[in-house]
């Protein structure tokens, strides 16, 4: 079972530096400098659950070219066997083209989630750990950047992977130092 998903738009910006401190103790001022690129990228993705192994790649919109690619990718780095792709119900997962493909593989079936049940794709709790590794506190200029960082995370994340368990942990066990047994006596009278 693999859970697939978009991020995104994903875009590109810049900051400016941040302000420094004179050696006399003033702070710089600098014009705010910032800029967000046109271009907008999507990252598609889906980790497997079994062993925690995932696939992800960058594309430029979010539609039935990039859901097709990315399926073709899942069924090509697990060859063998059935796989079932837990997906939102977008209309770019259930188009004519992505139709006739699963027609043509057989072995690749198409499990959709209820509406408003995101909570139950995996691939939501992957993005957040994907957007720390490979998103979080980074400036990128363009979408090429995006997806080289992308591409590093996931074979960084993948050298970490671990099954998904849809659980709560369990709460940590603490050890009592001192047990006190109390009893009430009645009155005896």
């Amino acid at each position: 079972m693999i859970c697939g998903d978009e991020l995104g738009p994903v875009i590109p910006r810049t900051f400016a530096p941040a302000p420094g401190w004179s050696p006399d103790g003033h702070r710089f001022k600098a014009p705010l400098e910032y800029c967000r690129g046109s271009q907008k990228t999507w990252v598609y993705g889906g980790p497997r659950i079994r062993d925690g192994q995932e696939v992800a790649f960058c594309a430029p919109s979010r539609n039935t070219a990039g859901w097709l690619r990315l399926l073709q990718e899942i069924a090509r780095a697990h060859p063998r066997g059935r796989l079932y792709v837990v997906a939102d119900n977008l209309s770019s997962h259930t188009s004519g083209p992505i139709r006739r493909w699963l027609r043509k593989h057989s072995r690749v079936h198409q499990v959709f989630i209820p509406v408003g049940a995101c909570w139950l794709n995996l691939a939501e709790g992957w993005w957040r750990i994907f957007r720390k590794t490979a998103l979080a506190g980074q400036s990128f200029a363009d979408p090429a950047e995006i997806d080289r960082a992308t591409r590093l995370a996931t074979t960084q994340l993948n050298t970490r992977a671990t099954p998904w368990i849809w659980r709560r942990p369990a709460p940590p066990t603490r050890t009592l130092r001192r047990r006190f047994i109390y009893c009430l006596r009645g009155n005896l009278h």
